[in-house]
């Protein structure tokens, strides 16, 4: 198999470097690249099979040392992919913790269809636990992040959301730019989503 300057397993360790070094929540899955690891991993078995069936028949040792080179190669490509995978599905749970049941459109947009599955899914293994717990009452652990320093906070809308019922049955109407006095615990999805913004 011919090569260019690039080794085995570079791009399988450049999926990862991109995914540390980018400066968004979560980067664009890399379909390209994962495809071309794939291929890489199934180009270099099959080079490794076929020098394998020749070791058989003539016995010379010699092959050892570039079947090993491969073998090391290939596991190289699949641990890099591995973490690549993994580190993506550690972001998408905290998606979930920070903006709630909905992901925000861009970001959406920048996971594939398997990992917004895997998100659905997350959501609502998370919303199930939450509804177990607490006496039969439910307790929503993504509410309050940090400790509240008070029950109520000051928010201003960013953008037209509409009515908004509160628990005790009272309706806000959450206008661009309005500002409203509101409890914290109520309002810490909508915060967290954009559409409030907290006033220190």
């Amino acid at each position: 198999m011919s090569r260019s300057n690039k080794m085995f397993g570079d791009k399988a360790f450049d999926l990862l470097k991109d995914l540390k070094r980018s400066a968004q929540t979560i980067p664009a899955f890399d379909d390209d690249g994962v495809r071309q690891v794939l291929e890489e991993i199934k180009a270099i078995f099959e080079e490794n099979v076929a020098q394998a069936s020749s070791y058989n028949s003539s016995g010379d040792r010699s092959l050892w040392p570039l079947l090993n080179y491969r073998h090391a190669a290939l596991q190289r490509n699949k641990r890099c992919l591995l973490a690549y995978l993994y580190e993506r599905m550690q972001r998408i749970k905290a998606l979930r913790w920070e903006f709630g049941p909905i992901i925000p459109g861009d970001i959406k947009q920048a996971l594939c269809e398997p990992e917004v599955q895997f998100f659905n899914n997350y959501s609502k293994s998370l919303a199930a636990y939450m509804r177990s717990v607490g006496d039969g009452q439910g307790i929503d652990l993504t509410g309050n992040l940090r400790p509240p320093k008070s029950l109520y906070i000051e928010v201003r809308c960013v953008e037209d959301y509409g009515k908004f019922e509160l628990d005790d049955g009272e309706v806000v109407h959450l206008k661009k730019n309005s500002q409203h006095y509101l409890p914290r615990a109520q309002v810490e999805t909508l915060v967290r989503q954009g559409i409030l913004q907290h006033i220190a």
